[in-house]
């Protein structure tokens, strides 16, 4: 039987290989920040609106990646509010900074901050917002309880994961292609892109931290890529622990498996490149 401690280790491991994965593809994150904005920004738009910003708010973004979505509530709360932006992964939190600097953002303040052990005070923020996050951490039930801590009393928790494998298969496909040739092992209780995917598991998580019952609403969007190889890059650069996996195969096997997700990809093929759908769980709790 494995001890408390023992499972308390293989979290931390697992935390741990996690922030080295998101920090080795912060730099792709940075690069790919206009195109990646270009094609999601209705997500985050929806996520703004519920969150409805008020002016001198105070608010937190969570697992921030590039922040684009804090900034945008950053405009909104103006001179006398501020947006924290944090990110447990250091190089992404140095990204974010360089991307409100391109922006021109003022009124955000960087934090490196894991999203399960925040060092925030009870009651301290006003609202909260988590893109594409909560599905990747290793405890989500432990950060949703924390953003119940540091979230006043009417402040709302808006946030976004992504829907079934079937109807993300820009994601999806490679890890079929990479299952299919035994590079992998898929589990589906693990943390992942789509380890929150079902609304029953998204309610349960969001409720049993104290929640109200969320509002839950699909968010669709397009990934369009230029060609096969602006595609690629977005799987072998940030993908995650996919872009790990991927890069650390031999050459050869790496150019094979390649083959093998352009012939997948087929069917979404528009022009030299591809037009994915995308779908998105957006929810909004308080």
């Amino acid at each position: 039987m494995t001890s408390p401690e023992d499972v308390s280790a293989q979290l931390e491991l697992a935390r741990q290989q996690s922030k080295a994965v998101w920090d080795t593809t912060a730099p792709g994150w940075h690069a790919w920040r206009e195109q990646l904005w270009q094609s999601s920004h209705l997500v985050s738009e929806w996520m703004i609106r519920k969150l409805d910003p008020q002016p001198g708010d105070i608010l937190l973004e969570l697992a921030a990646g590039l922040a684009d979505t804090g900034f945008m509530a950053a405009r909104l709360v103006g001179e006398t509010g501020r947006v924290i932006i944090t990110d447990f992964a250091p190089e992404m939190v140095t990204a974010a900074r360089h991307r409100a600097e391109e922006l021109g953002v003022k009124n955000a303040e960087f934090r490196v901050m894991d999203a399960e052990r925040m060092d925030l005070e009870t009651d301290s923020v006003d609202g909260a917002v988590c893109r594409w996050g909560y599905m990747l951490m290793i405890d989500p039930a432990a950060a949703f309880a924390e953003t119940r801590r540091v979230l006043r009393q009417g402040g709302r928790l808006v946030f976004s994961v992504w829907a079934t494998p079937e109807r993300n298969q820009w994601a999806s496909l490679v890890g079929g292609v990479l299952a299919t040739q035994v590079h992998i092992s898929p589990d589906p209780e693990a943390p992942g892109g789509f380890a929150m995917a079902d609304p029953g598991r998204v309610r349960e998580l969001v409720v049993g931290a104290g929640f109200a019952e969320p509002e839950i609403e699909e968010v669709s969007f397009s990934w369009t890529f230029a060609d096969q190889d602006d595609y690629w890059r977005l799987l072998t650069e940030l993908s995650g622990t996919l872009s790990c996996v991927l890069q650390a195969l031999p050459a050869g096997v790496q150019a094979k498996v390649r083959q093998h997700v352009y012939e997948a990809a087929e069917p979404f093929r528009s022009g030299d490149g591809y037009d994915f759908p995308a779908v998105c769980l957006n929810v909004v709790t308080g």
